[in-house]
């Protein structure tokens, strides 16, 4: 992959800053633009332990704006790892589900969430891929609770990135570490939208361009997208769910606070049918998961599950995510991203979804969001369902989109029009 930034506007200033300057406007943003924190609100904080430099300066922005307590999770990659090389096989059926019910106990209090991304992507690449997948569904049954209430939206919640050693040198191969991780940075800082002169007002600007986009799309009311390329590996046909609703550029969470769940955003997404996905859908990225790069993915679907799969590499580990329960073969969200999106012309592969997904349409397979449907959030699983929102205890997006894709928008009596022409809108 190319090691080229990202080619967005920058200004004269911000090269001059120090890389503690630069922090600080990303936790600044962290704070105002990702959480939309409240004065009094509790905030709970993930991070590994590279990330220390911004977990300070974002707490001290989030005690600014007038935060009632910061409480930080830091992890470490060595220990995660000691888990799959030292410890016993009961490990990997074993979540702290006494941990994950505080969590849920704080969301459910008012809490708000911010986790940093940063964890070396390939952290596990070299253990078994069985033990991986049942680490996996053992914390996603502990977490549901938790995890509900984002998925839900009944909190403000964000994610944000940091640069970390061993992630940089995945993402700048061949470079030293004192090279790999400044241009991390850079890269981070650049597709975050902290490289203008005013970095909220810039977020605030970006964001109403989504929403117009959205509320254009909630317009239209298609009942499907139909993705579709030159070469014919991509005619795949996304029914969308009923009663759907699109999202992007930022949300107003069931608290009442509006906040920006991804820093960075370049998405317009909804809801598909569970039921209505047919045909078939080449990967026009690399898909990072559990530490191996899946590599040309292809599958086909029928009735809305996926029916066959093929993958040049970690087609094992593909065949065991699709696995994880009955709703790992059907779809929870599509989303609509330019081929023009400044993550996918830098070039760069980040290998980690947050930036990735932000370079292409996607398509993701599991849980689907209630809030990308009309009273979504005050409906149970089976009036969800009912409208076609798909239930899984996994949520992996994979990029389907490129400047050789065309989307055309499915109206429900069957006639189409053009909605991205070469991967751009029309």
């Amino acid at each position: 992959m190319s090691s080229t930034l990202l080619n967005l506007p920058t200004s004269t200033d911000f090269s001059s800053l120090s890389l503690e300057q630069k922090l600080d406007r990303l936790a600044e943003v962290a704070v105002k633009i990702g959480l939309g924190l409240q004065p009094g609100q509790e905030m709970l904080l993930t991070a590994p332990v590279d990330a220390m430099p911004l977990v300070r300066r974002i707490t001290e922005h989030a005690y600014k704006v007038g935060a009632l307590l910061v409480t930080t999770f830091y992890a470490d990659d060595p220990a995660v790892l000691a888990r799959y090389q030292y410890g016993p096989d009961a490990a990997f059926d074993y979540a702290p589900v006494w941990l994950h019910d505080a969590i849920a106990t704080a969301f459910r209090g008012g809490a708000a969430r911010m986790a940093i991304a940063g964890a070396n992507p390939a952290l596990l690449a070299k253990q078994d891929p069985a033990k991986v997948s049942r680490a996996n569904v053992a914390m996603s049954k502990a977490s549901k609770p938790a995890m509900e209430l984002i998925t839900r939206h009944e909190i403000n919640w964000t994610i944000v990135a940091c640069a970390t050693p061993e992630w940089a040198k995945l993402v700048f191969p061949g470079e030293p570490e004192s090279v790999a991780v400044p241009n991390l940075w850079e890269a981070i800082f650049r597709a975050s939208r902290i490289d203008g002169d005013d970095p909220v007002a810039q977020w605030r600007a970006h964001g109403v361009e989504l929403k117009q986009r959205v509320e254009m799309l909630n317009a239209k009311r298609y009942s499907a997208l139909r993705f579709h390329s030159a070469d014919g590996a991509t005619d795949l046909t996304v029914g969308l769910a009923d009663d759907h609703l699109w999202a992007g550029g930022g949300t107003t969470a069931g608290n009442g606070v509006y906040c920006q769940p991804n820093i960075p955003t370049e998405e317009c997404f909804t809801t598909p049918h569970k039921d209505r996905v047919d045909g078939k859908v080449r990967a026009s990225k690399p898909l990072s998961h559990q530490g191996t790069l899946i590599e040309n993915i292809q599958v086909r679907f029928e009735a809305g599950k996926i029916v066959e799969v093929h993958a040049t590499a970690g087609q094992d580990v593909l065949e065991r995510l699709i696995r994880t329960d009955e709703g790992a073969r059907s779809l929870g969200e599509v989303a609509l991203v330019p081929h023009s999106s400044p993550i996918s012309q830098s070039g760069l592969l980040f290998w980690n979804t947050l930036f990735d997904e932000n370079a292409a349409s996607h398509i993701a397979l599991g849980q689907s969001y209630s809030t990308c449907l009309k009273g979504g959030t005050k409906m149970n699983d089976e009036e969800l369902a009912k409208l076609g929102a798909n239930s899984s205890l996994i949520h992996v997006d994979w990029m389907i989109g490129s400047g050789q894709v065309d989307v055309e928008g499915v109206r429900a009596d069957g006639t189409s029009e053009p909605l991205m022409r070469a991967g751009e809108w029309v």
